[in-house]
């Protein structure tokens, strides 16, 4: 049987197969794969015909249910942060063009976006799991309909849409199938907040292969190893820094992990240091390395490390490879002549790439025709996208240096400078800001922020910004400079402000 080219169809797919076999387990309730489908199915029938809707949830059992919901209606999910600012909310509802918002709790400053909202309870999620009819007819969206749109950092100072393709994330499934040898008894950890992309992997991967997705709570992802036993996890996802937490803790000691089989990270570069003391905490358990922007659907390439840390690789900055392209994913690295070489930019094409931005005006600079060239227009299939992602091979393998521009990723949040410094301009008195990435005492990355103005002190931006940024955007530091560093050309001079702000090169 051919397998199903949308989303919602994989996932019903497992359910004929597994249908008694525990789909997710959260917050206290478990729901076999039979009862997660009824669920989605009755909550489906609620929605109604819609295109895009806002799903406003975190760690709850409507979570799950809403993200299939949604599918099961035809449309397509927007994932959205109750802890962020309340005009974000609203600026990404608007953007996406929302026709619907579903949340499990009501939520202050929601009303803002203009679009109805539907509240779910638990409690009515559980009801809707034991089916007393049968579903209706589900009508399949088109393989280039949207099945989800992530808005990451924009460096216009404005998030900006990401929608991803059935058809992109059919792909990423096929690429990963059989990968990490899930089915009926795995117990795969979801750790991603549901606006990262990694989390559409934590659900998918899990419930395209019949094995059962495990949700701790927000506290646990505190505690690594504490979650893995108690939750008696078979497979971890996340990002590296989520290590730190554990070794800072003294938890990984050796063999502390024994259920471990996989131990997958991506998000940010996993420092090798970091891997080999989570690997001797779970001896029983490989490392795969995964990488990739969201415009690639979640990851485009992966590495698994050698099962003996002796054999793992050396390389210039000490971290993971970052491998090499999934089975339907090409890539490139050009020089800064945009010749192809063994270092550069990593370009990558192929059917995980998506079809560009929710706003047009965002593809300017990021595609390439088939033969290298900076391309005009919406992009064509073969084109490339420019990841702004440095690479080197290394020994067959691809090692990831750092950006070609000014955007980081800090525990696993992807985020452009840009928008940090913009939101900063806009406030009153301020003339300029620049903001830059440096690594803190404990190792971990960190963002300072410098402004030239009058009359603004760090204690008014710090509160002025809260009310606009999440809190993995806000600046460790501000600091009120008289100028800022200028090069001979006349732009900033990022060297010498880290310099200034205690941070030399």
């Amino acid at each position: 049987m051919s397998r199903p080219q949308d989303l919602y169809g994989r996932f019903a797919r497992a359910a004929e197969r597994y249908p008694d076999e525990t789909a997710l387990e959260v917050a206290g309730s478990k729901l076999t794969y039979r009862q997660l489908r009824s669920a989605a199915d009755e909550l489906a029938e609620k929605i109604g015909q819609v295109k895009r809707v806002g799903l406003l949830v975190s760690r709850t059992l409507p979570t799950y249910v809403g993200w299939l919901a949604v599918l099961r209606a035809g449309a397509a999910v927007v994932p959205l942060n109750p802890e962020h600012p309340d005009v974000r909310i609203a600026e990404i509802g608007r953007a996406a063009g929302l026709d619907l918002i579903l949340a499990d709790a009501a939520e202050e400053g929601i009303g803002s976006v203009g679009v109805p909202v539907v509240t779910v309870a638990a409690e009515e999620a559980l009801a809707w799991s034991e089916p007393d009819a049968p579903a209706g007819p589900y009508e399949a969206p088109a393989p280039d309909d949207a099945a989800y749109i992530v808005f990451t950092s924009g460096s216009t100072g404005r998030p900006k849409g990401v929608p991803i393709a059935h058809r992109n994330i059919c792909a990423y499934l096929d690429d990963l199938a059989g990968r990490y040898g899930i089915g009926p008894g795995s117990r795969l950890s979801q750790c991603f907040e549901l606006t990262f992309d990694g989390s559409v992997h934590d659900l998918f991967v899990t419930w395209t292969a019949g094995g059962t997705l495990v949700v701790p709570r927000r506290a646990q992802l505190m505690s690594p190893v504490r979650t893995v036993n108690t939750l008696r996890l078979t497979h971890w996802f996340s990002v590296p820094s989520l290590i730190s937490f554990a070794s800072r803790l003294g938890t990984l000691t050796p063999g502390a992990m024994p259920t471990l089989e996989w131990s997958v990270f991506g998000g940010e570069p996993l420092h090798l240091d970091a891997a080999r003391e989570w690997r001797a905490a779970a001896p029983g358990s490989r490392v795969d390395v995964l990488y990739g922007p969201t415009e690639a659907t979640i990851s485009c390439t992966g590495h698994f490390l050698p099962d003996d840390p002796a054999d793992w690789p050396d390389t210039p900055n000490g971290t993971a490879p970052i491998g090499t392209p999934h089975p339907s994913v090409e890539a490139v690295l050009l020089d800064e002549d945009g010749t192809p070489g063994e270092s550069g930019e990593l370009c990558v094409r192929g059917a995980l790439r998506f079809a560009g931005y929710l706003d047009p005006a965002e593809n300017a600079g990021r595609f390439l025709t088939e033969d290298l060239r900076p391309a005009d227009g919406p992009p064509a299939d073969g084109h490339w996208y420019r990841t702004g992602d440095r690479v080197a091979r290394r020994d067959g393998a691809l090692v990831h240096l750092g950006r070609t521009d000014h955007q980081v990723k800090i525990r696993g949040h992807r985020i452009e400078l840009g928008e940090i410094e913009a939101a900063l301009r806009r406030r009153p008195g301020v003339r300029d800001a620049a903001v830059v990435a440096a690594t803190a005492a404990d190792g971990e990355p960190e963002l300072l922020a410098a402004v030239t103005g009058t009359d603004r002190t760090p204690d008014a931006l710090y509160e002025a910004l809260g009310g606009e940024l999440p809190p993995y955007m806000m600046p460790r530091r501000i600091t009120v400079l008289d100028e800022l560093p200028l090069n001979a050309n006349g732009k900033i001079d990022r060297r010498a402000l880290l310099a200034s702000l205690g941070h030399g090169l």
